[in-house]
């Protein structure tokens, strides 16, 4: 199969005989066959493009020159036996696509465009770009091109937002069709990604860009998918709906509106590059916003294509803009043009200082370190084991709502529960993904916290703490084993020590600690000093246990009961930080008119009574 790479998109073609073969890198994809099909004029335009990562328009000046004839047998795909396993039978393209999720990184380099003011930027209207690696191979050919848009770039982007009014491109009394139109629209995506073809392209897609496994992505779409479902028909404007009170007299009555903010932004996480970005986008669009989108650029493809779902099923392309930049570039666009709200997710820190140059306009969805506290009642412990591994480890921990530390009660340590945990974090794999790439820390940086930990008295390595064998992961990402670290209480609450065990690692790590019956309140306070309050839970069915730990925290989302996890699909619940008034929620109804709209009250006072006669001044 050959393939050429234009400005926005992978085209696939017929196989011939004569064959335009375009490839940055040569090794480990491909094995030359029999023998060089590359001619001397090729083979030195093959050693230039080895030696350097070169965009789309120069790898296609330079293979114009090196047409092969050649048959497919002659070169034959080399990919790792571990990535050829996430492979399953070949699914249909969407029409509307612009790449094959298959191909990237192997045989083709995806070029994602910004959309503004409804028409895609040309490719060189931005003039820088950044380069995304393969995650899983870091000889390979990248897996997309991003545009690295600079302050002097944003004037597209600013005018666009300048043109949206506070009042919202629609509101209760402004362009009410377009609840109906967006109601429509939701039920189409909504069908679309729970078509196969569909669900596997992004699935695919999400894939290729943070490795994880293929139940995982194929989760993200679903939970996608039945939001998106969620929100059809009628219940856009349901989210709208107002009240009335009766006034002081005749003629007067009040009623509450649901009101957009008009121009604003999304700053979208790398982990769930298609569920946390389209949720929220969704609800933004629902309530009447116009909304500029910043995904994190190792994902960017995820929603690129996204929107040209949506534009397939009806969005005027318009009401959105795809901005990809770095972050100082979206703080200038965030302070600079006239954006009401901005929605972020991701680290405590940038969301700190992103409420500081707003001066508060920012609802946030940030860190998780996240708690899971067994009670003493010990019962279905390969159950239980299975979604400690599931919540620690699944996606490689790279997720807001991982358990990131264990208050393990000491008749479940004596059962074994520690043992049955380690030896399914053991059964994970960079094969099947179930293990992979970690894109926010290093291997070094990983193993030093790891090892820090390690040096506080009485601690020790349970399992894990070692760098992933036989893999070819980019240096600037990190490949480790899942790992846990044992941590004694009384050591754990050390002042010395309490920042470093609460720390969040965004990787497959967790502390763990045990406990007896007379120091719950130890674990209770341990709870209180943590700084982040996403998701918990309480396993355990003792009333009285479970009573007390639900009364003295505060996670948002919460799980309680002896099947309590800290993962979840928010579609159907709310998900989101308690304890913090800029705290976002995501999925629901109530966090959609949270996060989206703000409160406005009109009061109608129309009829002058027969006969009034004016009293006197006050």
């Amino acid at each position: 199969r050959s393939a050429t790479l234009s400005s926005d998109r992978y085209i696939p073609q017929s196989f011939t005989s004569s064959t335009l073969i375009i490839a940055s890198h040569i090794s480990p994809f491909y094995k030359l066959a029999n023998r060089s099909p590359w001619s001397s004029e090729s083979s030195k335009v093959t050693k230039d493009m080895l030696s350097q990562r070169l965009l789309p328009s120069a790898v296609r000046a330079a293979a114009r020159s090196a047409v092969v004839q050649s048959t497919r047998s002659t070169i034959v795909p080399a990919l790792t036996s571990r990535y050829l396993t996430t492979l399953s039978t070949h699914h249909n393209i969407p029409t509307w696509a612009t790449l094959d999720p298959n191909e990237l990184g192997t045989v083709s380099t995806h070029n994602v465009l910004n959309v503004v003011g409804g028409q895609g930027q040309k490719d060189g209207d931005i003039a820088k770009k950044l380069i995304i690696p393969n995650p899983l191979n870091k000889d390979g050919l990248p897996i997309c091109i991003v545009p690295d848009t600079s302050i002097d770039e944003l004037g597209p982007f600013i005018q666009s937002m300048e043109a949206v009014s506070k009042s919202g491109v629609h509101n209760p009394l402004k362009a009410v069709e377009r609840y109906l139109m967006y109601g429509e629209i939701s039920r189409k995506a909504g069908n679309a990604l729970s078509q196969p073809d569909i669900a596997e392209f992004f699935a695919r897609s999400i894939m290729a860009c943070v490795p994880k496994s293929h139940a995982q992505a194929l989760g993200e779409v679903k939970v996608t998918a039945d939001f998106l479902n969620n929100f059809s028909g009628d219940n856009v404007r349901f989210l709208a709906r107002s009240f009335g009170v009766p006034g002081d007299h005749y003629g007067q009555q009040s009623n509450g509106y649901r009101w957009p903010y008009g121009p604003v932004a999304i700053v979208a996480p790398f982990n769930f590059p298609l569920e946390i970005p389209v949720l929220q986008l969704m609800g933004a669009l629902y309530m009447g916003n116009k909304p500029v989108m910043k995904p994190a650029e190792k994902v960017a493809l995820v929603m690129e294509q996204f929107l040209h779902l949506l534009h397939h099923c009806g969005m005027p392309r318009e009401d959105v803009d795809l901005l990809n930049c770095q972050g100082p570039v979206a703080e200038k666009l965030i302070t600079t043009a006239p954006i009401r709200l901005t929605q972020f997710t991701g680290s405590s820190k940038v969301s700190e200082h992103l409420l500081e140059v707003t001066r508060g306009k920012v609802k946030v969805e940030d860190a998780g370190f996240d708690w899971k506290i067994f009670g003493p009642d010990v019962q279905d412990i390969d159950y239980i084991a299975w979604q400690c591994d599931q919540d620690a480890y699944a996606s490689s921990g790279q997720k807001c709502s991982a358990e990131s530390i264990l208050f393990c009660h000491e008749n479940w340590e004596k059962a074994g529960l520690l043992d049955k945990i380690k030896a399914n974090a053991e059964k994970r794999s960079l094969g099947d993904l179930t293990v992979g790439p970690v894109l926010t820390h290093t291997t070094e940086g990983f193993l030093a916290h790891t090892n820090k930990l390690l040096q506080i008295p009485g601690a020790k390595l349970l399992f894990g703490g070692k760098e992933l064998t036989d893999h070819n992961i980019p240096d600037c990402y990190g490949a480790i084993e899942p790992t846990a670290v044992y941590v004694p209480i009384d050591e754990m609450l050390n002042e010395e020590n309490f920042e470093d065990c609460a720390k969040e690692l965004f990787a497959p790590f967790q502390v763990v600690t045990t406990y007896k019956d007379s120091e719950l309140d130890k674990v209770l306070e341990a709870c209180e000093r943590m700084s982040h309050h996403l998701t918990a839970a309480v396993v355990s069915n003792d009333i009285k246990f479970k009573t007390k730990v639900l009364a003295n925290t505060v996670n948002g989302t919460t799980y309680a009961g002896i099947r309590a996890r800290t993962t979840g699909a928010p579609q159907n619940h709310w998900f989101g930080p308690a304890g913090d008034p800029r705290g976002a929620g995501i999925g629901t109804p109530e966090a959609i008119k949270l996060v989206w709209s703000c409160h406005r009250e009109i009061i109608s006072d129309c009829v002058v009574p027969d006969g009034w006669v004016q009293p006197k001044t006050t």
